[in-house]
């Protein structure tokens, strides 16, 4: 499924309103002037407000597990904003708010 390439400064929150960032950029490819991301990157998730009576939270880190099947850096994926991403210990989705909406890719 296309979608626009994710960039190192956009908006990507966990489905229960923790902000999500990159652990590193990918220099190599850039869109609107910023860096992209790996699949390969985790995300670290701060400030997730869900604390279930189990236990099993809040959001701390994220991995997509779905990214871009025909455009590669380096020879890995790179996030796009229709990929999927799982966060731990949730298990929930990441969502990506505000991104740029030039680079489109599959």
């Amino acid at each position: 499924m296309p979608g626009p390439l994710l960039h190192f400064g956009a908006t990507v929150m966990c489905s229960h309103g923790g902000q999500a960032q990159p652990t590193a950029p990918n220099p190599r490819v850039l869109v609107s002037g910023q860096p992209t991301v790996l699949m390969a990157t985790p995300y670290a998730v701060m400030g997730c407000p869900f604390v279930p009576p189990g236990g099993n939270g809040p959001c701390v880190t994220a991995q997509y597990i779905v990214a871009s099947t025909r455009v590669l850096s380096n020879g890995q994926p790179l996030v796009i904003a229709t990929g999927q991403a799982v966060c731990t210990p949730t298990g929930t989705p990441l969502l990506p708010v505000v991104f740029q909406t030039r680079v489109i890719a599959t």
